[in-house]
């Protein structure tokens, strides 16, 4: 079975996509964290960081470049946003599928810890 971030990816299953080329989707949040919640995910399915090889160089520069765009598209590049990316259920990954958040649209408070 195909996880759920495959399924947006391949349109099996619908999301607010924002854009998509040959390597990445970026998609709403269907649970955002900020006014501003963006997801962006490789088109071929990579678990997570550890499982990125050298041949995912091109896919691991596209995410990258990506953050950028979508900050441009949602109108927060200039006031400023965070990216976040979860890796592994120690470091709180719940879908088993790479993707960055982007978040913003209004001050973070800032914690310490």
């Amino acid at each position: 079975m195909k996880c759920i971030f495959c399924q947006i990816v391949s349109g099996e299953m619908p999301g607010d996509i924002l854009l998509q080329n040959e390597h990445i989707c970026a998609f709403r949040d269907i649970h955002p964290a900020a006014p501003k919640h963006v997801l962006i995910v490789p088109n071929k399915h990579i678990a997570s960081t550890e499982d990125i090889s050298n041949a995912d160089r091109d896919v691991a520069a596209e995410l990258i470049l990506a953050v950028k765009e979508v900050a441009k598209l949602e109108g927060i590049s200039k006031s400023g946003y965070r990216i976040i990316s979860n890796c592994g259920s120690h470091g709180r990954q719940e879908v088993k599928h790479l993707h960055i958040h982007v978040l913003g649209g209004a001050p973070m408070k800032h914690r310490l810890g």
